[in-house]
């Protein structure tokens, strides 16, 4: 929502909300500017808050969206690799892109030479995160893992990061049963193409990124191209008055139907990361999390609007709240950076947590059964052997064929 454009895919608050409260980071960014990170939101989010919400004795709401933006106004957890941090996004030339387009293996060697406790930490195939370890070593002089642990080690730092900016904060989480929020998502879609989705992505298309795709350079993992709803339209885009109306209108509606899952999964993996990073964290400065049921919408007022007023008044007030937060569910036994080899699926699963969802998975199943399948016939042949009647063995312990 920084960027400036595609303000029906990125879902932005419309004007006449704005219009109710003030709001900020909000459609300031140019779209061409692939570069912009969770560094610069932070910096330019922290003085809004510092100089321009608490100055004027208000609170600020922050919106999410983005879980990992949120974390970076709550803990310390980020770095600067610049001598002057700016608010203003870093020119194109960044190094992290430049060194995210080297073989992952070569990256990760790269790693292993400068800071050998982050490669063993990440996986081979995370670019992002290797390129990223890389880059703050380039940037600072200093391996990763060493400005992670100064971080830890300050008061209030935990395993995850250092300590809280804002000692009182509270997390207030609207969560709904599964099918009723994917019934939701589904109507928001819906919503979006009645809203003039199409029009806002043929105008998109055409100023900024129909020269990329003829010159055969456009990237889909950086900046606003990467947002929810844009790709998942490319094929339309770029067919569009090149193929019949039939071609087209089915390639509308793929498009659609992706938008529809991906919003889905995007959702899923949201409410994962509210689990795994909040309710889970490790270490003592962790807000309050309370959970508001947003599944039936007749009951806003009494189930969502009612409980979050009483909820902040206390928290201005320096009461406790009636609501109960959530608890808390981390496992002191859980190690975060075990590393498996899954010989069946021939990869590498880093954490306890994914190597238990990794072998769920439906992937791995396939495999497993896979592989069963192919064994029955040597385990029926070794049944065969073992009665004794007709097979009798080789000298050397062998079945006779």
């Amino acid at each position: 929502q920084v960027y400036k454009g595609l303000d029906i895919i990125t879902n932005k608050v419309s004007p006449q909300e704005q219009r109710l409260c003030r709001h900020h980071m909000i459609s300031f960014v140019d779209p061409l500017v692939s570069n912009y990170t969770v560094v610069d939101f932070r910096d330019k989010a922290v003085p809004l808050i510092s100089y321009h919400i608490f100055a004027r004795d208000k609170i600020p709401i922050v919106v999410g969206g983005t879980n990992y933006y949120i974390e970076s106004l709550l803990w310390k957890v980020l770095i600067n690799t610049k001598e002057k941090p700016s608010s203003a996004p870093r020119p194109d030339s960044d190094r992290k892109v430049e060194l995210e387009q080297l073989d992952s293996a070569e990256l990760h060697r790269r790693l292993s030479q400068v800071d050998p406790e982050m490669a063993a930490k990440l996986h081979p195939h995370d670019k992002r995160k290797v390129a990223r370890s890389l880059q703050v070593f380039e940037e600072t002089g200093i391996p990763h893992s060493e400005i992670l642990h100064q971080q830890q080690e300050e008061e209030g730092g935990g395993p995850l990061g250092g300590p809280l900016k804002y000692p009182h904060s509270c997390i207030l989480w609207l969560h709904a049963d599964q099918a009723a929020l994917d019934a939701r998502l589904e109507k928001r879609v819906d919503d979006m193409v009645a809203a003039g989705l199409l029009e806002e992505l043929r105008d998109f298309h055409r100023r900024y990124n129909q020269e990329k795709v003829a010159e055969n350079r456009q990237d889909y993992q950086h900046g606003i191209f990467q947002s929810i709803g844009f790709k998942e339209f490319h094929e339309y885009l770029v067919s569009e008055g090149n193929c019949s109306p039939e071609t087209s209108a089915l390639l509308l509606e793929k498009g659609i139907q992706a938008l529809k899952q991906v919003t889905k999964r995007y959702a899923r993996k949201q409410n994962k990361w509210v689990r795994n990073r909040f309710l889970k964290r490790p270490g003592p400065n962790v807000p309050p999390v309370y959970g508001l049921e947003v599944s039936d919408l007749q009951r806003w007022e009494e189930d969502v609007l009612k409980p979050a007023l009483e909820i902040v008044e206390s928290f201005i007030q320096g009461r406790e709240p009636l609501a109960e937060p959530l608890r808390m569910e981390h496992d002191e036994k859980e190690n975060k950076r075990s590393h498996r080899v899954c010989e069946l699926c021939d990869r590498l699963i880093i954490g306890d947590r994914e190597w238990a969802a990794h072998t769920r998975s439906k992937s791995h199943l396939h495999h497993l059964k896979k592989r069963r399948k192919l064994e029955e016939p040597g385990r029926a042949r070794g049944t065969l052997g073992d009665s004794g009647d007709a097979e009798t063995s080789d000298e050397d312990g062998s079945l006779p064929l």
